[in-house]
């Protein structure tokens, strides 16, 4: 008995330090970044000289372990303030200690350096001053109403461009890409500021909702949905993503019944229902990624010789 008791309390803290890194948001994340790789940035290469391409998985690695030190010092800063707007994740996140978290947040942040080393010196700085721009953020900005908001998005997509720069691709297409992404991030991080008004106002955050109100934060939430249709324009009709438009033509959809919605929300667990439509567009986002080409996965394996047992001479 006291053995399975010591098992559940191990599990349990597994998820903890599951939920502290937000796990799944860095595995989307890392994801991301390979898909960006193989089918944007390095379209030309085969798909297996990109996933064993070891400074590739040194930037993804880097990117991911400041990712989640990024989360661990939110949390650590914003413990009181999600015991009012997130209790049950609060409560689960609590069975790992405060010093845990700060000595867990001080070796991802090594780590990451040390896998950035890897890459280049340029990378390290890249990289170091990646992770200062997360604690100032979650020390200082994210009080600040907008900017925050702002930051956060710009934050959310770095990582990305650390990827851009080591292939050297600077494409129209992909800077167009990345502004859709942002604007898409950035209208989540404000209906998350509308979800968390209690614990917000109870710790004297001053987000846009609090200092300006709600409607206000629904006026800005607006143009910045109406702004997201000018990059999805842009990508469906002057670039050639193949049938990654049709991701797109949704995406239009669902910001239309997105501002239907968030019109009529009032409550909590409203706006907790327009986040997660907006988490769906970020993440159908990057498996839509394969719709860029179809073929180009299968071709790639198969002049890697995957397939050549299928296709004999």
């Amino acid at each position: 008995m006291r053995l399975l008791r010591k098992n559940r309390l191990l599990l349990l803290k597994l998820l903890s330090i599951f939920s502290v890194v937000r796990g799944y948001n860095v595995l989307v994340i890392a994801l991301a970044q390979y898909l960006t790789s193989v089918y944007i940035l390095a379209p030309e290469k085969p798909v297996i000289q990109v996933l064993l391409d070891g400074n590739l998985f040194a930037i993804v690695a880097a990117s991911a372990l400041a990712i989640a030190s990024g989360y661990i010092i939110n949390n650590f800063y914003d413990a009181e303030k999600d015991l009012i707007n997130r209790p049950r994740k609060t409560m689960l996140d609590r069975l790992i200690s405060q010093r845990t978290k700060l000595t867990a947040y001080f070796i991802l942040n090594f780590a990451s350096v040390v896998f950035a080393s890897y890459v280049s010196f340029r990378a390290v700085v890249f990289f170091s001053a990646y992770i200062f721009g997360l604690w100032l953020y979650s020390h200082k900005l994210k009080r600040i109403p907008l900017l925050g908001n702002i930051v956060s998005s710009v934050l959310a997509i770095t990582p990305f461009f650390a990827v851009f720069v080591y292939y050297g691709n600077f494409a129209t297409v992909i800077f167009v890409h990345a502004v859709f992404l942002f604007l898409v991030i950035l209208i989540r991080d404000m209906v998350k500021d509308l979800e968390n008004i209690s614990g917000d106002m109870a710790h004297g955050y001053h987000t846009v909702p609090i200092m300006y109100g709600e409607r206000a934060s629904k006026q800005i939430i607006t143009l910045l949905a109406f702004l997201t249709w000018v990059p999805t324009y842009l990508l469906i009709a002057a670039f050639e993503i193949g049938h990654m438009d049709l991701f797109f033509y949704a995406c239009f959809v669902l910001l239309l019944l997105f501002l239907f919605l968030m019109w009529r929300a009032s409550s909590k667990k409203d706006y907790l229902v327009l986040h997660n439509i907006l988490k769906f567009i970020i993440v159908a986002g990057v498996f839509s990624i394969l719709l860029i080409d179809v073929d180009l996965l299968i071709n790639k394996l198969m002049m890697t010789g995957y397939f050549a047992a299928l296709h004999p001479e």
